[in-house]
């Protein structure tokens, strides 16, 4: 199964609205990088144990360690979770930014270091998302 069939499979498993917010979402960010690589986590670590939410990630990093290794991994990721969605935003070396440039602004939304927690579209600000995913997309590796 390809990327996309992953991804498309897991949008359509999510009960409505949620369902319809990740493909909205999903298509956002699509438009907002046309080319960047696509990823889809099942959330499974290398012995099959359900670890994490499963996630779509879109663009490449490089996360590198304090021991020397590296690890590339996507930079902008969205997933469905029990009580709405999450985008993380990776690789901000400033974790309080997210939280004062975009807290205020986005609406319901609890917004960390790294991820932008939200129930649904509608409680949102989506150009306010927009605008800290870009960010995020154009932070050096």
């Amino acid at each position: 199964m390809t990327i996309q069939d992953q991804i498309k499979e897991y949008i359509n498993s999510q009960p409505e609205p949620k369902r319809n917010d990740m493909m909205v979402l999903h298509h956002n960010i699509l438009e907002l990088l046309p080319n960047c690589k696509l990823w889809f986590l099942d959330g499974k670590d290398s012995e099959g144990k359900i670890v994490s939410n499963p996630n779509i990630g879109y663009g490449a990093y490089t996360i590198s360690y304090t021991d020397g290794t590296t690890k590339e991994f996507y930079r902008i990721g969205i997933s469905a979770n029990t009580t709405g969605i999450s985008v993380y935003i990776m690789g901000i070396d400033d974790k309080t930014y997210l939280a004062q440039a975009f807290g205020e602004k986005i609406g319901r939304a609890k917004v960390t270091g790294y991820c932008i927690k939200f129930k649904a579209l509608k409680d949102i600000h989506i150009e306010v998302l927009k605008t800290a995913i870009q960010y995020g997309f154009a932070q050096d590796s």
